[in-house]
């Protein structure tokens, strides 16, 4: 069983994974929305499934989660995927909340820059806090913590160049202005996703770290 965050006891690690997903909900509507800032991952990916193939995105953000929820129920315990639950069921409550009670508008449309700026320091403050507490927002999250663990990557690393990839295939439906501030908004998460989840921890090693364990059920933390 690994215990890397032995110290931080389950109400701590609660307040952490939901404060890190109050303030992804307050930037992804705040800042990404407002400024029309576009969106990579697996919503990049299930936009991009209703502009080729007419699939809903709700449906297509279904189908990309589960197949990534079964394997991190393996790997990372079931601890882990229910703190994922938490994350993700609170980002919904947090967001539509502000959708629709929040009167408070940042118009940053003149000053793209410091719109992504923000946009990355932010949710990649926030992601790295759901990471840090044990679980993850989103399947996309997920499968680069995942794909860091067995290749020895920084996990910020393997999130920057699956959401640049995206973004990638989503010019096909979005304007270039607006996806090439998203690139660098998510460039920005990357290295701060990186620097939250390994701020006092040892370097990843070279050696994969993912191991189905049958006897032994991990306890859900991470890295």
């Amino acid at each position: 069983m690994r215990k890397q965050d032995s110290g931080m006891g389950m109400p701590l690690r609660l307040t952490v994974i939901l404060s890190g997903t109050l303030l992804l909900a307050f930037t992804y509507y705040h800042i990404n929305y407002q400024n029309h800032l576009t969106e990579g991952g697996f919503v990049g990916l299930s936009l991009l499934g209703k502009y080729v193939l007419g699939i809903s995105p709700s449906l297509t953000i279904l189908i990309l989660d589960i197949p990534v929820l079964l394997i991190a129920m393996i790997f990372k315990g079931r601890a882990f995927v229910l703190n994922t639950f938490i994350s993700v069921g609170a980002f919904t409550v947090f967001y539509s909340l502000m959708e629709r009670y929040s009167g408070w508008v940042i118009n940053l449309q003149d000053n793209l820059p410091l719109a992504a700026l923000l946009s990355g320091v932010l949710t990649g403050l926030g992601a790295g806090m759901v990471l840090r507490g044990g679980g993850a927002s989103g399947g996309d999250d997920i499968l680069s913590l995942l794909i860091s663990e067995w290749k020895g990557i920084k996990v910020g690393t393997v999130f920057i160049l699956m959401d640049v990839i995206v973004l990638a295939l989503s010019l096909f439906y979005m304007p270039l202005k607006e996806t090439l501030y998203t690139v660098m908004a998510v460039v920005v998460a990357g290295y701060v996703i990186t620097f939250t989840t390994s701020l006092g921890r040892p370097k990843l090693g070279k050696a994969p770290t993912i191991q189905p364990t049958l006897s032994k059920p991990h306890d859900g933390t991470v890295m």
